[in-house]
């Protein structure tokens, strides 16, 4: 039987225990509060002190200014409708793979997550090239339709639309499949059986139980529209977000208002998750039935069964379009694709440029260390924590737990803006160091964002294995440091390495926090690939991305290995 979360040593103890549970917990509590706490709360200082004290002048500023407003609203409801778009995208996938049987089902259904290895800003390249003004398809349609000029501009709320969906519906892809997986066939047959049909069976048995992968595929989706940057930068022309507004305003050195647009980001994600969290409860549903897994539903007619692969096939066609426009592009020599549709002349000369030119091996050298360091520090913190949390009870476990997540709520803007502004000054004293044109500023950046992803795997981890395994090993006198190298790093390695792996990344690829934090010399490639657009340099530009997409491939295949060691090991 399983046991009881914390185990036997959770609760009272002895004094040993408490003082290792204590020894552990004070750290890793101070660096979660420094880290993540502490910035944002000098964020807030600042955004409440003018030159003559205590003020409320910024917020001010930002509620009677229109432009403020309106970004804070188009962050709103940008978001929203990236949820309804998403939803609309990858819920039909996740059933079409899920629940039906034809020709190519499991090669389309893995290809359909695809879209999750180009990075944000590598997808928005991706779609420039694609859709944009002189893209290869907007020249398709106005030389079919024989217009002067493009049909339209990639420009604005739209655009912004368009990327999202693209690049967000995997969350509602990915979970619904999941969910639908999972579900119970015995609980469909009880309600055919009663005479429910088909709508009724989807509307008052499918839906309800699917509602928790809805609600944090949803949930996903928001909180990342509202931390979205890349699109909005390339694409929104006169429109306005918040992240966009935040830089803008720290760019034009106005920084009380920067630090009052923070604010403002942070209060409305938080409110958001706060709001979602309160609709979920008393909204859970499990199924009881008999634990029969979902049937597919085979197609016997043949049209349907090839029209149903046609239909999946092009709609994966579809959305990988962006992946092979990037592919193509990289190939093109400078200056000779103009006004054709596609390019005519292609050699290997960006890439070739990039292996002898150190200004431009020096960025990906930079991602790569600095996601290599963040992600050690989260894989040696977050299992340490997962541990405190499943394994002991002790005052300040609620707050670590709110802790770990915490960043996933708050934007990388913030997050950035918080650390520039924290650590923009030599005050040890107060917890304050120059760290801010350094090197070390973007690790640290990158540590804080990704601690959510590794933190939830590491804790789901420890809370599937039997807490006796580790009592087992302690009763032989293995000690704390034995127990965790030699029964739980083994039990949690999948799971670690699979958020690992979304740590890496995720760092690897990270534009947002970069563009507030980085020089010259620290530089990552998202932020080389937009120097190279400005420099109208597209064949380099895309030949990083394609370096990018190909580090993010290989760091999932190399994650992928591990996790399948850790399974064996778990066996």
């Amino acid at each position: 039987m399983a046991r009881a979360e914390g185990g036997p040593e959770a609760g009272a103890g002895g004094a040993g225990s408490r003082r290792l549970t204590w020894l552990l917990a004070a750290p890793v509590l101070v660096v979660l509060v420094w880290l993540v706490v502490y910035p944002n709360l000098v964020v807030l200082g600042r955004s409440l002190v003018g030159p003559g004290g205590f003020t409320l002048s910024a917020y001010h500023d930002f509620f009677t200014t229109r432009a403020e407003l309106e970004a804070a609203w188009s962050s709103l409801w940008i978001s929203a409708a990236s949820v309804f778009l998403c939803a609309l995208v990858g819920v039909p996938l996740a059933f079409l793979f899920a629940r039906y049987e034809f020709p190519g089902r499991k090669v389309f259904g893995a290809l359909a997550a695809l879209p999750v290895l180009l990075p944000p800003l590598v997808g928005v390249i991706a779609f420039l090239f694609l859709f944009g003004g002189s893209g290869i398809f907007t020249r398709i349609v106005q030389r079919l339709l024989g217009m002067s000029s493009p049909p339209w501009e990639l420009q604005g709320a739209p655009a912004i639309l368009l990327v999202h969906a693209y690049t967000m519906y995997v969350y509602f892809y990915l979970f619904v499949r999941a969910g639908l997986s999972r579900l119970d066939e015995g609980a469909l047959e009880a309600a055919e059986s009663l005479g429910a049909g088909r709508w009724t069976i989807f509307r008052r048995v499918t839906l309800p139980l699917l509602t928790p992968s809805l609600s944090a595929a949803a949930l996903l989706v928001f909180m990342t529209s509202m931390a979205s940057f890349s699109a909005p930068y390339v694409f929104g022309g006169g429109f306005r977000v918040l992240t966009t507004q935040i830089y803008a305003s720290k760019l034009s050195g106005s920084l009380p208002l920067a630090m009052v647009e923070t604010v403002v980001l942070a209060g409305v994600s938080l409110a958001f998750l706060w709001v979602l969290r309160r609709l979920e409860r008393g909204r859970e549903f499990a199924s009881v039935g008999k634990g029969t897994a979902a049937r597919r539903h085979r197609i016997t007619s043949g049209w349907a069964r090839w029209g149903l692969a046609a239909a999946g096939a092009g709609g994966v066609t579809f959305l990988l379009l962006p992946h092979l426009t990037l592919l193509l592009v990289s190939f093109v020599p400078q200056g000779t694709w103009t006004t054709q549709i596609l390019p005519h002349r292609f050699n290997l000369a960006s890439y070739a440029g990039l292996a002898s030119d150190p200004g431009l091996l020096q960025p990906i050298l930079n991602s790569l260390e600095m996601a290599a360091l963040a992600t050690a520090a989260n894989l040696l913190l977050c299992f340490v924590a997962a541990w405190l949390v499943v394994r002991r009870r002790f005052r300040g476990r609620g707050l670590l737990r709110v802790l770990l997540v915490l960043p996933w709520a708050l934007p990388g803007t913030v997050i950035a803006l918080g650390l520039a502004t924290t650590f923009s000054v030599d005050r040890p004293a107060l917890g304050r160091f120059l760290l801010v044109g350094t090197f070390w500023i973007l690790p640290l950046a990158y540590f804080i964002r990704n601690t959510p992803l590794v933190a939830q795997a590491a804790v789901a981890s420890f809370r599937q294995f039997d807490p006796t395994l580790e009592d087992a090993a302690r009763s032989l006198g293995a000690g704390w440091a034995t127990i965790m190298r030699r029964v739980a790093l083994p039990l949690v390695l999948p799971g670690l390495a699979a958020g690992g792996t979304l740590a890496f990344v995720t760092a690897l690829g990270e534009f947002v926090a970069s563009i507030l934090l980085y020089t010259h010399s620290t530089r990552p490639i998202s932020i080389e690939i937009l120097a190279q657009l400005r420099a109208f340099d597209f064949g380099k530009a895309t030949a990083l991305g394609v370096v990018l997409a190909v580090l993010v491939g290989g760091a999932f295949a190399v994650g992928g290995r591990w996790l399948q060691r850790g399974e064996l090991l778990g066996g």
